[in-house]
């Protein structure tokens, strides 16, 4: 589940706050357990409502995804914020990621060493990246000194292939980093594909379900699609548990 707005956007929104709450929970309720965030949406406040929903879970059930931004990026300021994080949501973050690139290098490498002693202290446990392109992950992999980057977050969907096209997924699939793809339906649009939606009448499915599941198909993708009511939650969640055929997985790049 992602949380992009669930809060409010650059600053919180406390008025739907129940309503997201209520959502979250349903999503764990159904087994949807990785959720993301980020210290920037909503100034935190997205942290503080996932920091809320998880009480009522069993924590080791629950992956937790958080990022840094980038005016955060810095040996000390990295700590005072994965900290910061850590406080809203009231427990560890599973993934920790530098949420974009910035043209200092030496920041982003300051940044990957903090959070490689930030693995130690226990505040989180795997590091990633996100918006790097081929070049700066592999620039990024290099100066790592104890611990390796396992998911690079990127914009990937049935209509933006752009990981495909640059070498990124094959350079990912061969080093097993995952690909965490946002965006995967398009702000909606691949919702409403006419012949997405033809190809799900076989599997009793829509076409939010078919374009989730053909990035799914992939071995090292995994998708962040945002939703904030229950009847996407459901939707999104039917998108598991079955798997197009090789055919229809090409087939389905036809419907763009």
């Amino acid at each position: 589940m992602g949380t992009w707005g669930v809060g409010g956007w650059e600053s919180p929104d406390y008025s739907r706050d129940e309503e997201s709450i209520d959502a979250l929970r349903y999503g764990f309720e159904l087994g949807m357990n990785l959720i993301d965030t980020a210290e920037f949406y909503a100034s935190g406040h997205s942290e503080e409502l996932v920091g809320e929903v998880i009480k009522e879970f069993e924590r080791e059930d629950i992956f937790i995804v958080s990022k840094i931004w980038p005016i955060h990026f810095g040996y000390e300021s990295a700590k005072r914020a994965a900290r910061a994080s850590v406080k809203r949501l009231g427990t560890y973050i599973d993934l920790y990621l530098l949420h974009w690139p910035t043209d200092n290098f030496g920041r982003i490498k300051d940044t990957l060493h903090a959070l490689e002693d930030l693995v130690d202290e226990g505040l989180i446990r795997y590091i990633g990246v996100s918006n790097f392109d081929l070049e700066l992950l592999k620039k990024s992999q290099e100066v790592m000194r104890k611990y390796e980057i396992v998911v690079n977050q990127v914009k990937y969907s049935l209509r933006d292939r752009r990981p495909e096209h640059s070498g990124l997924l094959e350079y990912m699939r061969r080093e097993k980093v995952t690909l965490m793809a946002y965006t995967p339906l398009e702000k909606g649009s691949l919702a409403k594909n006419r012949r997405l939606s033809e190809m799900g009448i076989k599997y009793g499915k829509t076409a939010a379900q078919i374009a989730l599941n053909w990035l799914i198909w992939k071995e090292n993708v995994v998708a962040i699609p945002k939703a904030t009511n229950k009847d996407h939650i459901k939707e999104n969640f039917g998108a598991m548990g079955w798997r197009l055929s090789e055919e229809e997985y090409e087939a389905a790049l036809r419907c763009i």
